[in-house]
């Protein structure tokens, strides 16, 4: 069966969007809304002379570099990321005997 989808529209930037949705996800999506709108915001009064769109594309590349920054600092990451040092020093270790 397909999965049902809902229409909101949501405020960003003193524009409204209207986005599809599963039901059960509509609260978390105003949250993080509201989050990013209030962080534009911040933007808005860190960074004079800007328009909406410098400060809408400020606000993504941080939530995208924190993004990255936090995935890389995942612990399954790390330990993957250790495990397999662990495998190319042995394998270099042999390599020397």
């Amino acid at each position: 069966m397909a999965e049902e989808y809902i229409s909101i529209a949501v405020w960003l930037s003193g524009r409204s969007y209207r986005i599809r949705i599963k039901p059960d996800e509509e609260s978390a999506v105003r949250k993080a809304v509201k989050v990013a709108d209030d962080k534009v915001n911040e933007m808005r009064q860190h960074y004079a002379g800007k328009d909406d769109q410098d400060f809408m594309a400020m606000t993504l590349l941080m939530y995208a570099a924190d993004s990255a920054i936090e995935s890389f600092n995942n612990p399954l990451l790390q330990d993957e990321l250790s495990k397999i040092s662990q495998k190319i020093d042995k394998a270099l270790s042999k390599e020397e005997d």
